[in-house]
């Protein structure tokens, strides 16, 4: 928020320096980020007297004045403008000066004729588009003095960060209150006589035009005035310099009234040309879904049934609390004007400015909320600067709905709860209620240290007790609180945490700690050529409405590209032995969603580099496929989850297309998730330096399980376990977990676990691909020492019943 000091000064009769003003504002919560001066570039330029002006002897169109600038000599200075004459005081940049655009002045020749500065048009000092004539300063400019001094220009601005909830700080008249509350000052409000500028013989401005609301939530309130016999022009000169001071530019005197009011008030403001609004009526509405509009920027606008309209008796004319449209704009042949001040709903405004990029300083101030009985006041000061600067005659009295009108909010205060929330016990029952005052409150005493408050319709944010409570701390010095250590009534390791979802993500993040992995957190916004390159479904993809950037157009439907990044920049930076995971949600279009996404969590690892830390007596062989396996198998274990089964995936499955192996992980035959080997291609793209593997689990699946697993406690086998050793001759086209399912799958009263325990591969000659796998099968009986008997005929029933089911032999 930019606030012109001298303006602020014009309401709030303030006399500390502008640095102890800045650090005050900043200790009330109005962050001071930087001091601009507006007219920086032209604090140079002076006011100049033309003593004599003759035509150049080898130029016609040019002109050979001499210039007093109050030192000494007068300057010699050769001019094009029409419109120099003799005894005109101008503004003159001498030699020496540097313009805006960055024309640096230096004595020259024009057509040999000695020039030792310039005599300056509107357009050369960025104070306006004219480049027709010189500007020409009015007779009592004291010359010599700078120009900015004799235009009186707000040449000292201040930049104000300004926190969402404080939508009251966006106008100098919010922070004109903040100004006089920190001080004690009174405030001094513009004149405002409405009174005095209605002319009695106009017909009443409800009879002019009726207001019609189609939903009050959408629109609490729309008021409008009619102003006829404007002449639209140039604003005055005063009224423009302010403007550019604060970033805006000058258009006419009519508009420029509307951008001057919201910067003085807040309130946003539009002027339509009454002549081109048709039926007499003004309709609030929402737009017809698909349907075009074209708004003052001349582009055409595609619409949705969640944008909100202004319509006419007819046609949209603008887009509600964003932009005007085109089809009623003011303009030079503009006679009559119908003056809108209206209350629009928040997040209804904020989505279709986002939405179709369209930031403005209307819409930024409606996103966070106006004073809705302010906006009559913003109106009737805007018609009387109408009247005053234009020439108009304001129609009596207003048109105006309001199906939601304010209800002011009250709030009890206790003094003693403040000061016990805030630790404060010099806060004094008089300074508490001299705050609330100050701020514009009402008060009614309900007892000794207690009110009843009555919030001013400007501070949207005050709702709460603890809202005033807030606001008296941050009056008294958030830096005078003293540092006290919280009591802790309990422990933060409440049993029942672990029941819900932050209790499990707790869990997962620590075992990811835990088995050495670093965490990575990444936007959830990618590239469509992230996507593109690890071969995702584009119809499966949400694309981002307004990107940051055009790398983060979409919403992630994989965690891979996040984490190949994050490989990347690790890398980058020397770090080659990268332990990664991420816990995240993925999107994926769902058009029976409210949001058109459909969310789900994942849980992510990469592995890339050495198994084992660099240095003796740690070996530098690259992690592989059985690291990834081990960790999910042992993450599994750690949540008392069930064993998973690890197969090739099928060719269609999507992760196919940028994991080569892809193994899939199945939980009872229920798809967890994916491991792999990412391809060459993809990972070189990432400058990946070894293999890179990694794996993607669904997280919301692992929550449901292990918050459904019943935890089941076994007495301590008493008796001994006996192991037997068989080796299986098994084609290449079964896998090794398809053996191990099937001896698990035999139903035997003794067998407590079978393992993988060795492999042999003989070469393709030998064997044809065959493989020679040895499992371990485990013997137990809990009542009993078995005997050999037992073992070896339990053996040989389950190989038999292993083979029939399977193409295996010994």
């Amino acid at each position: 928020m930019l606030v012109s000091v001298k303006w602020l000064r014009e309401m709030v009769p303030f006399e500390v320096g502008v640095q102890e003003l800045a650090d005050r504002l900043t200790m009330l919560g109005l962050e001071m980020e930087e001091f601009i001066r507006p007219f920086e570039e032209i604090e140079d330029v002076v006011v100049g007297h033309v003593l004599t002006c003759e035509k150049h002897p080898e130029a016609d169109k040019l002109s050979v004045c001499t210039v007093d600038v109050g030192e000494g000599d007068p300057l010699n200075i050769v001019c094009g403008a029409p419109n120099v004459a003799a005894g005109q005081k101008v503004p003159v940049a001498k030699v020496g000066t540097t313009l805006p655009g960055g024309l640096k002045l230096k004595k020259a020749k024009i057509r040999g004729v000695a020039s030792q500065g310039m005599i300056c048009a509107e357009d050369e000092l960025g104070l306006g588009d004219d480049h027709e004539g010189i500007m020409v300063l009015s007779e009592d400019a004291a010359i010599g003095d700078r120009l900015v001094d004799a235009l009186n220009m707000d040449d000292l601005v201040m930049d104000i960060g300004i926190t969402p909830n404080r939508a009251d700080c966006l106008s100098i008249l919010g922070v004109a209150r903040e100004v006089a509350m920190a001080y004690g000052l009174p405030i001094t409000l513009p004149p405002l006589d409405i009174a005095a500028v209605e002319d009695a013989s106009l017909e009443p401005a409800s009879k002019v035009m009726d207001i019609e609301i189609a939903d009050p939530d959408l629109c609490p309130a729309y008021r409008g005035r009619v102003i006829q016999g404007v002449s639209v022009a140039k604003s005055p000169a005063w009224m423009r310099y302010r403007l550019i001071a604060h970033g805006m530019r000058p258009i006419s005197n009519m508009v420029d009234i509307t951008n001057y009011i919201l910067m003085e008030t807040g309130q946003p403001l539009h002027a339509f040309d009454l002549s081109l609004l048709k039926g007499g009526k003004i309709r609030v509405a929402p737009a017809e879904e698909g349907m075009k509009f074209t708004t003052l920027d001349d582009q055409e606008r595609t619409l949705t049934a969640d944008d909100l309209l202004i319509w006419d008796g007819e046609r949209p004319v603008a887009l509600a609390g964003v932009m005007g449209g085109q089809n009623t704009e003011v303009n030079d042949a503009t006679n009559s004007v119908f003056l809108e001040s209206a209350v629009f709903k928040p997040i209804n405004v904020r989505r279709t400015a986002h939405r179709l990029i369209i930031p403005s300083e209307a819409s930024y101030r409606f996103e966070r909320g106006v004073d809705q009985p302010g906006s009559r006041i913003a109106m009737d000061r805007a018609a009387t600067l109408m009247a005053q600067l234009g020439g108009g005659r304001v129609a009596p009295g207003s048109t105006e709905a309001e199906p939601a009108p304010w209800t002011n909010r009250v709030i009890n205060f206790r003094a003693q709860r403040a000061r016990k929330l805030l630790g404060i016990d010099e806060l004094g029952d008089d300074f508490c209620h001299t705050t609330l005052v100050n701020m514009g409150c009402e008060t009614t005493e309900l007892s000794p240290g207690v009110w009843q408050v009555t919030a001013p319709s400007h501070r949207l944010d005050l709702e709460r007790e603890v809202d005033l409570v807030e606001e008296v701390g941050r009056v008294f010095g958030m830096d005078r609180i003293p540092t006290v250590s919280p009591h802790l009534a309990k422990s933060l390791e409440s049993p029942a945490m672990a029941d819900t979802e932050f209790g499990f993500i707790s869990k997962l993040k620590g075992w990811g700690r835990g088995v050495g992995l670093n965490e990575a957190i990444n936007y959830s916004f990618v590239g469509q050529r992230d996507l593109d390159r690890l071969g995702m479904p584009e119809e499966d993809r949400v694309p981002v409405a307004n990107p940051l950037t055009e790398e983060q157009d979409v919403l992630r439907t994989v965690l891979a590209p996040g984490l190949l990044y994050s490989m990347k920049v690790n890398l980058a930076q020397g770090q080659e032995r990268l332990r990664l995971f991420e816990l995240a949600r993925i999107f994926h279009s769902d058009a029976s969603s409210e949001t058109g996404a459909r969310e789900a969590g994942r849980l992510g690892i990469l592995l890339h580099g050495p198994r084992e830390r660099e240095g003796w007596p740690h070996s530098r062989e690259a992690a592989d496929y059985l690291d990834i396996k081990g960790l999910v198998e042992h993450l599994l274990e750690s949540l008392g989850l069930p064993e998973a089964s690890f197969a090739m995936a099928p060719a269609e499955h999507e992760a196919q297309s940028y994991l080569s192996p892809c193994v899939l992980v199945t939980l009872d035959g229920e798809e967890l998730g994916t491991i792999g080997r990412v391809q060459p291609e993809v990972a070189d793209d990432y400058h990946a330096r070894t293999a890179v593997w990694l794996a993607e689990l669904d997280a919301d699946m692992l929550r449901a399980r292990y918050t459904a697993a019943i935890p089941v406690w076994e007495e301590l086998p008493k008796f001994p376990s006996v192991k037997r050793d068989i080796t299986l001759t098994v084609p290449a086209g079964i896998a090794a977990g398809r053996v191990l399912d099937a001896f698990r799958g035999q139903s035997s009263k003794i067998m407590t676990g079978v393992i993988l325990q060795d492999l042999f591969e003989p070469t393709s000659e030998e064997g044809h691909g065959a493989r020679n796998l040895t499992f371990r099968l485990t013997f137990r009986h809990a009542d009993k020492t078995l005997k050999d008997k037992d073992v070896d005929k339990e053996m040989e029933r389950m190989a038999q019943a292993v083979m029939k089911e399977l193409p295996v032999s010994r």
